[in-house]
């Protein structure tokens, strides 16, 4: 039988999980725009660094051109003839020591041109690995935010598709209750009139060689030994969870376990009945009559005269049961009246 609280909680698991998920995914997204953020930090730092390395790569180059050009104009291409050019001691040591100065000044211009492009060539590839960090930032966090869209749009359905599943299972526990309160009351009617054609039956002249049927001696039995799970008497509906009343107990046992007539009578119903499921109703006489329902088997049939005690069928879950068990009613002018005051 379909269940609504157990789809409802089915639809609610699946809505926690897609919950969790979207929680995760924008975990996700959110470090990734921490990292996208870094990362452009750290692209605009090592374009600085790069602007300032090209800037005095630009300064040196601008002097070793300078330089060229000095030596070119002055026609000293070679240092050895600035110092043969000396007219004097004095004047070839005062020349000595501007070349020392100029060979140094030199030899650093080419050190540093040369560690200026070296570090140009590695702030352009850290730009250009920085850039390949960002477009892969950029790519996670688009295909982030597509799945926490997806997710969301997922908890959308899934929050509609629960709505209508709740407001269709409302309406089939009310169509539920509708129907069990006018089957109840036509099975009612029915033990009524069934009742009175066997008082009228007993009533009339016995005829020659006939047997009267078995009559209750008004002592209950057990149907049947267990836990009662629901009394006699208003309750929360199993189905549906609104406040009913319960017209007989609910006796938990076994599937199988054998059920006895609580008194002798005559079987006057031994069939379906929705609701019921396989249901057994019994005439004790002076309008009294005992009901078995949710049975897995019936064992007797209708107008079988059956003892005190006598198995007349076995425990099940049919109808509308939530597990194995028999209810068990006591109906007197076919109105049901508590049976635990008449059980031993």
């Amino acid at each position: 039988m379909y269940r609504a609280a157990d789809l409802e909680r089915t639809l609610e698991a699946q809505l926690v999980q897609t919950q969790r998920a979207l929680a995760g995914a924008r975990a996700e997204l959110t470090r990734l725009d921490a990292l996208a953020e870094a990362a452009d930090a750290r692209v605009a730092w090592e374009r600085r660094l790069l602007v300032a390395a090209t800037l005095s790569v630009r300064r040196h180059v601008a002097a070793y051109r300078r330089r060229i050009v000095q030596i070119y104009e002055s026609g000293e291409p070679q240092y050895l003839d600035v110092l043969l050019a000396a007219t004097s001691f004095s004047d070839f040591a005062e020349r000595w020591e501007d070349l020392r100065f100029l060979i140094a000044a030199d030899r650093q211009t080419i050190r540093d041109r040369e560690q200026a492009q070296s570090q140009e060539r590695l702030r352009e590839a850290a730009y250009e690995r920085a850039k390949l960090v960002v477009a892969d930032l950029q790519v996670r966090a688009e295909a982030s935010r597509a799945r926490a869209a997806a997710l969301g749009e997922e908890r959308q359905n899934l929050l509609a598709v629960a709505d209508r599943q709740r407001s269709a299972a409302a309406r089939d526990v009310q169509s539920l209750d509708d129907l069990s309160a006018s089957e109840e009351r036509a099975l009612e009617r029915a033990i009524a009139e069934r009742q009175r054609e066997l008082e009228a039956q007993r009533s009339a002249p016995a005829r020659a060689g006939s047997v009267s049927p078995a009559r209750g001696s008004g002592r209950f039995v057990w149907p049947v030994h267990g836990p009662i799970t629901s009394p006699f008497g208003y309750r929360t509906n199993p189905f549906g969870g609104a406040p009913d009343f319960h017209p007989g107990l609910d006796i938990a046992a076994p599937s199988g376990t054998p059920i006895v007539a609580a008194d002798s009578g005559q079987v006057i119903i031994a069939g379906w009945v929705s609701g019921y499921g396989n249901y057994i109703a019994i005439d004790h006489g002076g309008g009294v009559s005992s009901a078995y329902g949710h049975c897995s088997r019936i064992d007797v049939s209708v107008g079988q005269d059956v003892q005190r005690g006598q198995v007349i069928g076995a425990v099940g879950s049919t109808g509308h049961s939530t597990g194995p068990h028999v209810h068990f009613e006591i109906r007197v002018n076919g109105a049901p009246v508590d049976p635990a005051p008449r059980l031993p």
